[in-house]
């Protein structure tokens, strides 16, 4: 998003034209490129499209005046930090995110283990360390997650049951782990865990990097 503003700056200008086509042609490879420079808008840059004026073109956007200057540390972080959630972005950060907890993976409606209370998904903001800062981003969290698991109940009934249903070397591999009252994770595991409980922001980065964008 920050490229993007100060692409618009120096390539376009204030009150001139540019097409979709030649803001892809600029950032070669860069997955949700139109999201980037429609993210701009939330912090006061106006874009216009043929909606707002009507002598543009259906593929045609006007650059009409730049608003905050993102690409300063912090601007991005306190403005996003205080927007309020419409409906909108929250069926948007809901489908980016699979429509499911980022933390536990949970799901809306379904029974929490053990309990009858059924998972109601929010969304929360996180920070995200970048390589050029700190930014706050949106993720989807179920309200329990959100609040530290308060009155969760545990159940030795429930463990000792799931426990006789292990094989041979499930219960061989559980009993290494309580023996030593530890888990090593391997390094994949361990960035498994941290990619999946990144908002969909941070984890289209990833992505690109691994060659998926």
């Amino acid at each position: 998003m920050k490229r993007v503003a100060l692409w618009l700056l120096a390539e376009v200008g204030e009150g001139n034209k540019f097409t979709k086509e030649k803001l892809r042609k600029d950032f070669p490879g860069v997955s949700q490129i139109d999201r980037r420079m429609r993210d701009l808008r939330k912090y006061e840059w106006q874009i216009d499209t043929n909606r707002e004026d009507l002598t543009l073109d259906p593929h045609e956007h006007c650059f009409v005046k730049a608003g905050l200057p993102v690409w300063e540390r912090g601007v991005a972080l306190s403005q996003r930090a205080n927007a309020a959630i419409g409906a909108a972005l929250r069926r948007e950060v809901l489908a980016a995110d699979g429509n499911m907890c980022r933390s536990c993976g949970i799901t809306p409606g379904h029974p929490y283990v053990g309990t009858h209370e059924m998972a109601q998904l929010d969304i929360a903001r996180r920070h995200v360390v970048t390589p050029t800062g700190v930014e706050v981003q949106l993720v989807t969290e179920c309200k329990r997650c959100r609040v530290g698991g308060r009155g969760i109940e545990a159940s030795l009934d429930a463990v000792l049951r799931d426990l006789s249903a292990l094989g041979a070397i499930e219960r061989r591999l559980l009993t290494s782990w309580v023996k030593a009252d530890s888990r090593d994770f391997s390094r994949i595991e361990e960035l498994w865990g941290d990619y999946r409980s990144l908002p969909a922001e941070a984890r289209s980065k990833v992505q690109e990097a691994l060659g998926l964008g």
